[in-house]
């Protein structure tokens, strides 16, 4: 293969990506929202309406995932009073229907909180026991207005189903590092370190150097991971928290739903719009923010013998750069993917737009 002799090889690992994805469905218009709620409410509706199953939107946002080289994904997928584990069932589907060119791994997400739902815990335990690898939670503070509680239920599950822990959390400033710090108690106190993750975490970009640099060492000591998908002007300072010993990784989160319309499912764009909101331009900054998308991502999964080394698993992707910078920097195409040794990408294309730019 002369043509790829100077193309750089790597695994990729993305993560928290969900149920939520209208890649499949016809175009849907962005409605702005102004709080967390309204934006549930409105999900909810669309939900309602958009016409497409689950399964298959799932299914062509996880054929793209592969075909651009993603070999892992955690998904969280939403389980409260009115889907119950509808969504949760399709996803189990889609993970059998994908065994063999995707690792996928399912967190039960509670988007209309926890202790403030009536039936919720319930549903989570039911889905932690019919195939769900993870459970979630959602911002214990700001919207199910009791810390400890949400917690509480989200731990004990955890425990009682050997199960990981994802928790998103928006909240901000100095109320955000509180749960920080509380979430990173609670896993010391149960050796669940290296099992918890905490998505978004946008308060660490929000306080200052002390109060962050307490959190970190907290988060740290404990072993609580934390996810960034970086477009937030409050992104967490990756250089700052890794060097604190902090697990930073990346992810998608959203992919072209109704919380907003962006979305590839492009692992090394993901890296590149880290590395900008990140200020990440020299080429080791550059090798740090692939770390996220590849070593800290596989890390967080839990996933081994992914590297590129005899006896690890045939998974990689060859990419059209000069190495990891120019990768990152340029998101270029892939020239191959593997997973398992067998090959998955890219997919010729077959179909073109029906609307195109004019040239400039």
């Amino acid at each position: 293969m002369s043509e790829v002799v100077d193309a750089t090889c790597v695994a990729t690992n993305t993560v928290t990506t969900r149920d939520k994805t209208l890649l499949g469905a016809p175009w849907q218009p962005h409605r702005a929202t102004a709080t967390l709620r309204e934006q549930i409410a409105n999900e909810r509706e669309l939900r309602a309406t958009i016409g497409v199953p689950v399964a298959d939107r799932a299914t062509a946002l996880a054929a793209r995932m592969v075909s651009l080289g993603t070999g892992h994904v955690r998904s969280h997928v939403d389980v409260d009073p009115d889907v119950r584990l509808d969504a949760l069932h399709a996803l189990l589907g889609a993970r059998e229907a994908f065994r063999d060119r995707l690792g996928i791994q399912l967190v039960a997400f509670p988007q209309s909180g926890v202790v403030g739902s009536p039936g919720v815990a319930d549903l989570l335990d039911a889905a932690l026991a019919e195939g769900a690898d993870l459970i979630g939670g959602l911002d214990p503070a700001g919207f199910d207005g009791d810390v400890d509680g949400q917690l509480d239920v989200v731990f004990r599950l955890a425990e009682r189903h050997g199960a990981g822990i994802d928790i998103h959390l928006h909240d901000g400033g100095e109320t955000g590092t509180a749960q920080l710090r509380a979430i990173a108690e609670r896993t010391a106190a149960l050796g669940l370190g290296g099992t918890v993750t905490v998505s978004h975490a946008y308060a660490l970009g929000q306080v200052d150097g002390p109060e962050l640099d307490r959190t970190a060492a907290a988060l740290a000591a404990a072993g609580v991971a934390i996810m960034t998908n970086g477009p937030r002007a409050t992104m967490p300072p990756v250089l700052r928290l890794r060097d604190h010993g902090v697990r930073v990784f990346a992810g998608s989160d959203n992919i072209r739903d109704s919380w907003w319309p962006y979305g590839t499912a492009d692992m090394l764009e993901r890296a590149t719009i880290i590395g900008l909101q990140g200020g990440l331009m020299t080429d080791e900054e550059l090798h740090t923010a692939a770390s996220l998308i590849i070593d800290e991502a596989a890390a967080a999964l839990g996933l081994t013998g992914y590297e590129l080394a005899p006896g690890d698993r045939a998974d990689l992707v060859v990419i059209a750069a000069d190495g990891v910078p120019e990768a990152v920097a340029a998101h270029p195409e892939r020239l191959l993917v593997l997973h398992g040794g067998q090959v998955f990408g890219p997919e010729p294309r077959t179909t073109y737009p029906r609307f195109a730019l004019p040239s400039p």
